[in-house]
């Protein structure tokens, strides 16, 4: 069963789709004037009802993006494919919120207020502002302090049952009552813009995260006084750890965090990672590489090369054996030092402003 606090690293993306009823999102981003690379190139691959916020985007008009985190370590390339979605909706002049879910990180993986806040601010909001988020144009804030978000959380958890929470998400009798409440929070933060406002919403997202999208879709359709617009999302493939599987901030060796230096063990982690080479130079220059295997393509794909002409080129050259995993690693590793070089001074300037934002 996919949750947000489980998800396997071999998902099927196309049967998850056709379980969960996701849409594909190939046929709208022809109609966006300028898509993300991520839309371009299959990385952002589904989508509820983001035709609403397409139109928006094309006509000039007023929306809004909601995108929560939920602080549990550092802070790797992974979570910075949120932040690069949010800096294109921030071109389009999206209102975006940031809740930091400290009531979910407590209830659902004990872990303390303060801690939760520590890492929010010195981890994430940090790097979301030296990636180049406006401070001045977001609303971050903490679950546990926003008491517009759980006095809505309080009343719309009246229209939820346990049955309906247990066939979503698989609770038990287990489960404490906190983290079972924990989705309903979530479902007034993306709703809560709305009591200001009424604009479509958008929230980006892995597809592990649905199941809060359906919740929210389905309780906005139950209290027809607030006349809540049900809300759009997109999902977007989840990262190859450097040694395959799922990106984990757990698992330091699967991870490039946005705060690693450029040490002898970081170039060490970089040039050992999987790639899509053969066995042998001469089957290499013979048969040519295989990039859909490849975990260094893919950096090259989702955060290292923004030119599509660049990438295409990339990959016939590996298709055809001219380029060998060494050269390539190397290379990879090169754009990495200098894109963490010229984030790590951007970070030094954007900590007292992220500091001040809770």
């Amino acid at each position: 069963m996919i949750t947000p606090w489980n998800v396997s690293d071999d998902l099927d993306y196309k049967k998850t789709m056709e379980q969960f009823g996701v849409n594909p999102i190939s046929e709208i981003v022809k109609t966006l004037k300028e898509p993300h690379n991520f839309m371009k190139r299959g990385i952002v691959f589904g989508h509820r009802d983001f035709q609403k916020i397409a139109d928006a985007m094309n006509n000039g008009k007023d929306f809004t993006v909601v995108s929560g985190m939920m602080p549990s370590g550092k802070m790797h390339f992974g979570h910075k494919m949120v932040v690069d979605q949010l800096l294109y909706y921030q071109k389009y002049g999206a209102d975006i919120y940031i809740p930091i879910a400290d009531l979910e990180a407590y209830w659902a993986r004990g872990m303390d207020f303060e801690t939760t806040k520590k890492l929010a601010i010195e981890e994430y909001i940090t790097n979301y502002i030296a990636l180049g988020l406006d401070p001045e144009k977001i609303h971050v804030y903490l679950q546990s302090k926003n008491e517009t978000v759980k006095d809505l959380a309080m009343r719309l958890s009246k229209r939820v049952n346990f049955t309906e929470m247990k066939g979503i998400y698989g609770f038990s009798g287990e489960t404490n009552i906190g983290h079972v409440f924990a989705p309903v929070v979530q479902v007034a933060d993306i709703l809560h813009p709305q009591l200001e406002k009424k604009v479509p919403v958008v929230v980006p997202v892995g597809i592990d995260q649905d199941p809060h999208i359906r919740l929210t879709r389905d309780i906005a359709g139950r209290y027809k006084d607030f006349k809540f617009i049900a809300p759009s999302s997109t999902y977007h493939r989840f990262i190859t750890g450097l040694l395959g599987g799922k990106m984990s901030s757990s698992k330091p060796e699967t991870a490039i965090y946005l705060s690693d230096e450029p040490t002898k063990s970081f170039k060490k982690k970089v040039m050992s990672c999987k790639t899509g080479g053969r066995e042998t130079l001469e089957e290499q220059k013979k048969l040519g590489g295989v990039p859909e295997e490849c975990v260094v393509y893919e950096l090259y794909t989702y955060h290292l090369i923004e030119d599509d002409k660049e990438l295409k080129k990339l990959y016939e050259q590996c298709k055809s054996g001219e380029l060998t995993c060494g050269t390539c690693k190397k290379e990879c590793y090169q754009k990495l030092v200098e894109f963490m070089t010229d984030l790590k001074e951007k970070r030094e300037q954007a900590k007292e402003v992220a500091a001040k934002l809770l």
